[in-house]
């Protein structure tokens, strides 16, 4: 471990949750500890709110570290991490907040854990959650984390990287799900602090265009209101623009709060690009499938290799790898530019933003 510690403004850029997820996981992996501090400065009530604090939490459990300052609505950490090593988290949570978020902390971790017994083959890591949501605002639905974002990082590195399991889905306000998540760590050599290698990164173009999917979905409470299938029609005649093949799935959950979600995903042999969206009192469900399918087209037609939401997650991976790395994104958003921000304060090397395309200069 480092005896230098990382001073991270939680202040700076977008000034959100964001800065603590990437902070907290590349101190995890480079085993630098760090001070976060005016955590959320940005937001209407700052500091950690409680996916936040269930996120750091489970990672200083999963680095066998030492953490500081760990309390609802604190604006400040400390975090000092240790060897990360394989292992089961069960995480409760009482309200519902995301579970995707947290994921979002844990994931790159978990990707660098050793067995917990010495010389064996990495053993993969369980996460079970008890309640929060799959599917709640200001964060990507469970279906864009694990079928846009993971199935990206699965083409990047080549091998499967995770399971998600949804047992029972949750919406705001009560949350209430069920999710089982198995991450299976990358084979390497050695760690000694140092920072996994990946291969080089080039994504700046999609090349072979293979399928379309939409995915719409709703709590049952709304089955009668035939919710789910109204969300889907009104996406599919704007998605009949493009005059290409579309899979549908319509799907209703058991779940303790009325909620819908879509997604529309268009998979290419380099990448996927991805749109969701939710239900929300006062829209109707053709409103909700409407506009999902025109952020969809404007995505489209961007030719970038990273719709404006993944991209920021990927530049830490871009990070990781041991030659020059380039992708092509629709938009560069204040959350790209933060994290950005926060990486080069961990990693040796820089990023270069040209109009669509970010370059990373190890």
């Amino acid at each position: 471990m480092s005896n230098e510690i990382i001073e991270i403004d939680g202040g700076f850029g977008e000034a959100g949750g964001q800065i603590l997820r990437t902070a907290s996981s590349l101190s995890a992996i480079s085993r630098k500890p760090c001070h976060i501090f005016n955590i959320r400065k940005s937001r209407p009530k700052p500091g950690l709110a409680t996916q936040h604090l269930l996120g750091i939490q489970a990672l200083n459990r999963l680095s066998q570290g030492k953490l500081e300052g760990d309390t609802l609505g604190s604006e400040e950490i400390r975090f000092y991490p240790n060897e990360i090593k394989a292992q089961h988290l069960n995480i409760k949570i009482e309200t519902a907040g995301s579970i995707t978020l947290i994921l979002q902390t844990l994931i790159l971790p978990c990707l660098f854990a050793h067995s917990a017994n010495s010389g064996q083959a990495e053993s993969p890591i369980k996460i079970s959650f008890k309640g929060g949501a799959t599917d709640t605002f200001f964060s990507p639905t469970i279906d864009h984390f694990r079928y846009v974002f993971l199935g990206i990082l699965e083409k990047i590195i080549g091998k499967k990287i995770a399971d998600i399991k949804i047992k029972k889905r949750g919406f705001y306000p009560e949350g209430g799900a069920e999710v089982e998540v198995e991450v299976y760590p990358l084979l390497r050599q050695g760690y000694g602090g140092q920072a996994l290698k990946l291969k080089k990164i080039n994504l700046t173009e999609r090349d072979v265009f293979k399928k379309i999917s939409l995915i719409s979905g709703a709590s049952e409470s709304l089955k009668a209101k035939r919710v789910a299938e109204r969300q889907a029609a009104s996406a599919r005649e704007i998605l009949g623009k493009l005059k290409l093949p579309t899979e549908e799935k319509i799907e209703y959950y058991n779940s303790q709060s009325s909620g819908s979600q879509i997604n529309i995903l268009a998979e290419f042999e380099k990448t996927i690009i991805g749109v969701d969206n939710l239900g929300k009192l006062g829209k109707s469900a053709e409103e909700v499938g409407k506009e999902t399918a025109e952020n969809f087209l404007k995505e489209g037609i961007s030719n970038a290799s990273l719709d404006k939401h993944s991209a920021d997650q990927i530049l830490p991976f871009m990070a990781l790898s041991t030659k020059r790395s380039q992708v092509s994104v629709s938009e560069i958003t204040n959350h790209c530019k933060t994290n950005i921000w926060v990486i080069e304060k961990f990693l040796n090397g820089k990023f270069e933003i040209k109009n669509n395309l970010i370059t990373w200069f190890p």
